[in-house]
């Protein structure tokens, strides 16, 4: 039995072998963004600190945690996280730290993880303990070049396998899906990707495959686990793609919409709830999806709060890029079994799979805080429960190509069309997030955000000079 202090836990943990040349500490948190941060101790320092955590971190300087005058924080490590880095001659580790108020004796609000631990108490409260399982996409270019000022401004990107590349060797627009070499040319970048995630942090990969868009779209799916614990993962996924693609003089990103005609990087997220160690989302005498009546409750809360869930899980001006007809981002509040044009699924591949049976959301993309997002997730399936709120009957038909009519019809709406719209609707809507999102952690996040969407809506585009110039 692993004792409860910290500093205990710490020693041996480094006691290990797998540590016994390590010499540094690299302790990571992230913002309210999602934006990973890290601060580096020497390894005798990291195991003296224990449960007092390390004073260092000043919290005005790291955006919407705390006001200059009140900005000392602390960092206590999650011992568990401890692992050695790639690169390092297993001479440096990195932590994941839990973020503590001044004077390190209770919790900083606006900690995101704090956000997900939250959530995993509430679940345990009412009897189930969660599985997260997301498909993260992104795109691995040779380079991108950006120039942004009032006056001036423009992007290149650079990307061997992109059609417009000089390369004879090359994929359409949308012709990258589950293509193999030598049209795949990222395959062995992910290999290794893949490789290092299982060998050193203990993350295990359930499949990688080039995605749809042609210019080197990548996607890594990690097996489902506790909701914490998968949110360590993604971060620990990102730094390990960018800095691999980094060594390889290449440039890795989780922009939802980099390329203006091709498909965008989505998130899919698995979600399942257990209880006894049976799924509750299983009913093998359902016989649409072998969907518990549990499970549709969860998609009701899912749906019912969808639009303003999009300001967390899309949070970015660029997420609403993705998110339109014809790219296969889903847009339309439905769900089915199978219908990727809705924003929830069932999966269905297997009959009689109970251990499988899990609710995927479509919405949510890589720029999202992993930490927020799978907790909003959460907290709006579990409102659904609450709240007995049902779903509706699923929608089988593409519903890109119904007619407004007939979605009125069906009462199908829209996700929001910009990050502004979601930001509105979040104001509104997030008494359902109140028990693991604590007030000023969701007034901040929309603070932020308003300011982010204002500072892009004063940046003109050169498409607008494009079309609107000779006006």
């Amino acid at each position: 039995m692993i004792p409860n202090n910290v500093s205990v836990r710490v020693c041996i943990i480094l006691g290990h072998k797998d540590f016994d040349k390590v010499k540094w500490v690299n302790v990571w948190f992230t913002d309210i963004l999602g934006i990973l941060h890290e601060v580096t101790v020497p390894v005798e320092r990291f195991r003296r600190a224990g449960d007092s955590g390390l004073g260092k971190l000043d919290g005005s300087s790291i955006k919407g945690f705390k006001v200059i005058e009140e900005s000392d924080l602390v960092l206590k490590p999650v011992p568990e996280t401890l692992r050695v880095l790639p690169w390092s001659n297993g001479e440096e580790a990195r932590v994941i730290a839990r973020v503590y108020d001044t004077g390190g004796t209770t919790r900083l609000s606006k900690d995101p993880r704090y956000a997900t631990e939250k959530v995993e108490e509430i679940l345990s409260s009412m009897g189930y303990a969660a599985l997260v399982g997301p498909e993260v996409e992104f795109f691995i270019f040779r380079d991108i070049k950006v120039f942004l000022s009032p006056e001036k401004s423009f992007y290149e990107i650079h990307c061997d396998e992109g059609y417009w590349s000089e390369s004879s060797i090359k994929n359409d627009v949308k012709g990258g899906y589950f293509t193999t070499s030598p049209y795949d040319k990222t395959h062995d970048l992910r290999r290794e990707i893949c490789d290092i995630l299982e060998e050193y942090f203990d993350i295990k990969v359930a499949s990688y495959h080039h995605e749809v868009a042609g210019a080197s779209q990548v996607e890594l799916d990690i097996w489902a686990s506790a909701p914490c614990s998968t949110a360590d993962a993604t971060v620990t996924l990102k730094y390990v793609v960018r800095n691999s693609a980094f060594k390889r003089g290449l440039v890795a990103t989780f922009m939802p919409k980099p390329l203006s005609n091709d498909n965008g990087s989505g998130m899919h997220v698995h979600l399942s709830l257990w209880s006894s160690g049976e799924n509750a989302f299983y009913d093998e005498n359902d016989n649409y999806a072998e969907l518990s009546q549990l499970g549709r409750y969860f998609i009701g809360g899912l749906m019912e709060h969808s639009r303003s869930l999009s300001a967390i899980v899309a949070p970015t001006v660029n997420s609403y890029k993705r998110l339109v007809p014809g790219y296969e981002a889903p847009v339309y509040i439905a769900w089915s079994k199978a219908n990727r044009s809705a924003i929830i699924r069932v999966p269905y591949y297997h009959e009689r799979s109970p251990n499988a049976k899990r609710v995927e959301y479509r919405t949510p993309d890589p720029s999202a805080n992993p930490y927020l997002a799978y907790a909003a997730m959460l907290m709006a399936g579990l409102d659904g429960i609450k709240k007995k709120i049902d779903p509706g009957d699923p929608v089988d038909e593409n519903i890109y190509h119904m007619t407004p009519e007939k979605r009125r019809e069906l009462n199908i709406k829209s996700l929001p069309g910009s990050l502004i719209e979601a930001l509105d609707e979040l104001e509104v809507d997030n008494e359902y997030l109140k028990p693991a999102f604590s007030k000023d952690l969701i007034e901040t996040f929309i603070e932020i955000k308003r300011e982010e969407y204002k500072k892009l809506a004063g940046y003109i585009s050169p498409a607008e000079f494009y079309y609107y110039a000779n006006l």
